[in-house]
C-alpha cells in the first residue's frame, strides 16, 4: 500500500461504477479515477444542476469518458427506487457500488420517510440503494465490489438501536458518529452473508482521514463566524485536498488483494496513502450487525432476498 495512488488502479475497461455523492469532493475524484481508467461511470447525485455541472468537468478533464449523471436523493425512498428501476432497465449488471454521499453534523430534521436525516442518508439510504441493485451486481460477479465510505469519527458513538428515531434526545455530532457506524456495521453484515453464501461479491469500507471537501459546510453551528473560520483554518492546514482523500476509496473499489470486511483508510490517520485503517470493536459486533440490518429492512422495506445470515 505505502506509495499507492491513482496511477495504481488497474484497468476498469468494460467495468459500469455507480458513485453517490459524486458531484463534488471523494465522490467527484473517485469517478473521474474510474473514468480515466475505462470504467462506465454512473454520478448519482441529489441535485440535478450540480449533478450536470459535474458530467461535463469530467468530459473536459477526461475526454472520451464514458459517464452520464443520473438523479438519486437518498433522503427519499422513492427516489431511490426510481433510481435503482431506472439503472436495471438501461443496464443488464454493475461491477462497483460507491456508497459515498453523505451529510454531516447537521440540526435535527427528518427524511421525507420521516427517518433522522443522518442516518436517513448516510445508511438507510445507501441500504436501500445496495439491495435494490445487488441482482445487477450479482450479475456482474465475479469481481463486483460494493464499498461504503464511513468516518473515523464512527469512533464517537455505537448506534443505539432501541433509540435509532433520537426521540431521547439528539446531538449532532454523535448523531453523525452513529450514523458512520451504521456503515460499517453494514458492510460487516454484508460481509459475513456474502460468506455464508458462497458469493463473490466484496464488501469493503473506506474513509478518507480528514480531507478538504464540500461536507463540511453542512456542519457550521448556527452559522457560527468563529467555528467556520476554525473550519477553514484546519482545511488549510491539516487537511488532504480531495485528490488524496479519494484514494482509500479507490484502493478498496479496485485494489487486488482486498478482503472482505475490510476497513481502508489514510496511512497516518488524517492523510497518506490507503492503509489498513484502526475501526472500533463495535463495529464488528455480530449481534449488533443482524439487529441494525433487520431494523433497516423493517424501515426501508427493502429485502435482500436469500441472501442469508
Amino acid at each position: 500500500m505505502p506509495g499507492w495512488n491513482a496511477t495504481n488502479i488497474p484497468d476498469q475497461s468494460g467495468r459500469t461504477a455507480v458513485v453517490t455523492g459524486a458531484n463534488s469532493g471523494i465522490g467527484y475524484v473517485a469517478a473521474r479515477e474510474l473514468a480515466r481508467r475505462g470504467a462506465s461511470v454512473v454520478l448519482a447525485c441529489r441535485s440535478a444542476a450540480r449533478g450536470k455541472a459535474a458530467e461535463v468537468r469530467l468530459r473536459a478533464e477526461v475526454p472520451g469518458a464514458e459517464v452520464e449523471f443520473a438523479a438519486l436523493d437518498l433522503a427519499d425512498l422513492a427516489s431511490v427506487r426510481e433510481f435503482a428501476k431506472a439503472f436495471g432497465e438501461r443496464r443488464a449488471a454493475l461491477d462497483l457500488l460507491i456508497n459515498n454521499a453523505g451529510v454531516m453534523a447537521l440540526p435535527y430534521g427528518r427524511t421525507a420517510d420521516g427517518f433522522e436525516t443522518q442516518l436517513g442518508v448516510n445508511h438507510l439510504g445507501h441500504f436501500a440503494l445496495t439491495g435494490l441493485l445487488l441482482p445487477r451486481l450479482r450479475a456482474a460477479a465475479p469481481g463486483a465490489r460494493i464499498v461504503n465510505v464511513s468516518s473515523g469519527f464512527h469512533a464517537l458513538g455505537n448506534v443505539d438501536l432501541d433509540d435509532l428515531g433520537y426521540e431521547r434526545g439528539y446531538r449532532r455530532w454523535v448523531a453523525y458518529g452513529r450514523s458512520k457506524t451504521a456503515n460499517l456495521l453494514f458492510t460487516h453484515e454484508l460481509s459475513r452473508r456474502f460468506t455464508a453464501a458462497g458469493s463473490d461479491i466484496l464488501a469493503a469500507a473506506a474513509h478518507p482521514g480528514y480531507a478538504s471537501t464540500n461536507l463540511h459546510a453542512g456542519a457550521t453551528r448556527d452559522g457560527s463566524t468563529l467555528y467556520a473560520r476554525g473550519v477553514a483554518i484546519a482545511n488549510d492546514v491539516i487537511a488532504q485536498p480531495a485528490t488524496g482523500g479519494a484514494l482509500p476509496t479507490l484502493y478498496a473499489a479496485t485494489a487486488p488483494g482486498v478482503r472482505q470486511d475490510a476497513f481502508i483508510g489514510p496511512r497516518f490517520g488524517w492523510r497518506g496513502a490507503p492503509a489498513r485503517s484502526w475501526r472500533a470493536k463495535w463495529t464488528l459486533d455480530d449481534t449488533s450487525g443482524e439487529q441494525l440490518w433487520a431494523a433497516s429492512e423493517k424501515l426501508t422495506g427493502v429485502s435482500y432476498g436469500s441472501l442469508p445470515r
